[in-house]
């Protein structure tokens, strides 16, 4: 099975993050969404939720699945998991920058390789720290979010 894993905080996740993995399942027969946590964060939602969210804000997409990241080396899990590739979604030259070098030493550590997609660019200007920031400020995100996302938030 060709396996990729998807990582992210996705905190929350967004409709930008679904675009990517919609396509990542479209060249992988299985998608492994794996929800993280970094210890340098402090987050909006906590892990449980996160993993709520994304299971159904992805519901219904052939091949994806999500779990729990835990800590360690991600290059580590993706081999541990059998996945071919990491797939990552960039939304410019600064997120290829950032990513590039990580992707480097995932590759010298376990082989693994990593798939950029570029974002849509109907959906560049969506990051989760803006769709936390418009809806504490009172701002409309429902063009932003899956519907699960914009209820939980709407609950908080």
């Amino acid at each position: 099975m060709r396996r990729a894993i998807c990582p992210g905080s996705f905190d929350p996740i967004h409709r930008g993050h679904v675009e990517i993995i919609r396509r990542a399942a479209m060249l992988f027969q299985e998608v492994v969404v794996a929800v993280s946590d970094n210890p340098k964060k402090t987050y909006f939602l906590d892990r449980s939720q996160r993993l709520e969210l994304a299971e159904a804000s992805l519901e219904g997409i052939s091949g994806v699945v999500v779990e729990p990241l835990e800590q360690g080396l991600l290059a580590r899990y993706a081999a541990d998991r059998g996945a071919v590739a990491l797939v990552k979604g960039l939304r410019s030259g600064q997120d290829y920058d950032y990513e590039l070098p990580m992707a480097a030493m995932n590759r010298a550590l376990t082989q693994v390789e990593t798939v950029f997609l570029p974002a849509n660019p109907e959906l560049l200007h969506i990051s989760s720290s803006l769709v936390k920031e418009v809806h504490a400020l009172g701002g409309d995100v429902e063009a932003f979010v899956p519907a699960p996302v914009l209820a939980a938030l709407k609950a908080r």
